[in-house]
């Protein structure tokens, strides 16, 4: 059984994109991961910033947690089912954030 080796934890990347799920353009700092507005991503890297996976998925924000002192927004893939997390930037849409965690506060007390 072959060992993967990777030459680095983190790429970074400097790309704009147009979001799939929403429709509108993003433009990337290279920590860019998701669309700062409906928070979707596109399930694109094995490690951050290296572009190897190929599912290609759409990964839907599922909920948010306050974690080792940062926030943290995590996506599962629709189309392969991967969960990941990743952290929240300054510009991503509170709005959305707040419905994550009342979505998972009505599950928890409600049973919704």
């Amino acid at each position: 059984m072959g060992e993967q080796i990777f030459e680095k934890k983190f790429q970074r990347r400097f790309e704009n994109f147009v979001c799939q799920n929403c429709g509108q353009e993003v433009k990337g700092n290279g920590y860019t991961n998701h669309c700062p507005h409906c928070l979707w991503s596109k399930h694109v890297d094995i490690r951050p910033g290296d572009r190897q996976n190929d599912c290609g998925g759409l990964m839907e924000p599922v909920d948010a947690q306050f974690k080792s002192q940062k926030w943290r927004l995590k996506h599962r893939c629709q189309k392969c089912g991967e969960i990941k997390s990743v952290k929240l930037s300054p510009e991503d849409n509170l709005d959305v954030v707040t419905q994550l965690i009342k979505r998972k506060a009505e599950k928890l007390f409600y049973n919704k």
